[in-house]
């Protein structure tokens, strides 16, 4: 199951340009979970985070 710690979210957006299907931006630049699929692309999300707010 995917997790985001919104509180070290900087809003950067790079999981959702590496992964759109899973994730999606707020109105506030946060990032939310859009769906809980099991993608490849989360994994390279996850690893793509520059706070790691995302687990």
């Amino acid at each position: 199951m995917v997790k985001i710690d919104k509180t070290k979210c900087i809003g950067c957006g790079a999981c959702q340009s590496i992964c759109p299907e899973v994730f999606e931006m707020t109105d506030d630049n946060k990032v939310k979970i859009k769906s809980q699929k099991d993608v490849p692309c989360v994994k390279e999300a996850i690893e793509s985070c520059p706070v790691d707010a995302i687990s």
